[in-house]
């Protein structure tokens, strides 16, 4: 099983996943600095042009979300969960959080941090402006659904813990105001607890070049 990722948010989810679980996965790195999730040859598998994506004999997957059920149901684990009334719940936390929660946290990574890294010029206050307003909404609606709760989904550690987290680890290079929610930043001080997810990227990894 091979896992193709870069070290940016999406791929942290199932590299994290795969770490915790401890499946014995080859991991290939994609050097986004070089072009490389644009080249032939990681387009046949994923031809998006993003990270991640996962082979596994004649399965090809991409999609950080779809990787993660895939990997916590080959291995059985209640990462995904049995009852099937709770994978919908995973199912919609996870989708909620694409649409709405990491979709404008990313946004201020981007504008707060990533574009200088890339050099794609200055942030942009319009954006920042409009992407704070989503964020700080949907941000309420986590914070009053973790109230009581120590996971997203049930009693137990969840793929959807793992998936809405994302952008959590990278708050302050995104310039969110966790201070302002006491529920997320008690949920994301246990998922802090966990090695594999606060160190989610593999030690010994092949390369596409």
């Amino acid at each position: 099983m091979k896992l193709y990722y870069s070290e940016t948010p999406n791929p942290h989810k199932p590299c994290a996943v795969a770490k915790y679980l401890q499946i014995p996965v080859d991991y290939v790195r994609v050097d986004l600095g070089r072009g490389e999730h644009k080249h032939p040859a990681y387009l046949s598998i994923n031809p998006n042009g993003k990270t991640p994506a996962l082979e596994d004999g004649d399965i090809s997957l991409w999609e950080a979300h779809a990787i993660m059920v895939y990997l916590a149901h080959k291995s059985g684990s209640d990462l995904w969960p049995e009852d099937a009334l709770d994978q919908i719940e995973v199912m919609k936390w996870l989708n909620w959080d694409t649409a709405h929660f990491s979709r404008h946290a990313g946004r201020l990574w981007f504008q707060n941090f990533f574009k200088g890294v890339i050099g794609a010029g200055e942030p942009d206050p319009a954006e920042i402006e409009d992407a704070m307003g989503f964020f700080r909404q949907f941000a309420g609606v986590l914070d009053d659904h973790m109230k009581g709760r120590d996971h997203v989904v049930g009693d137990s550690l969840t793929i959807a813990d793992f998936g809405v987290a994302t952008f959590m680890p990278r708050w302050k290079e995104a310039g969110l105001p966790l201070e302002d929610y006491p529920q997320i930043s008690r949920w994301h001080d246990r998922m802090a607890t966990l090695d594999a997810w606060t160190n989610p990227w593999p030690a010994n990894y092949a390369t596409l070049g």
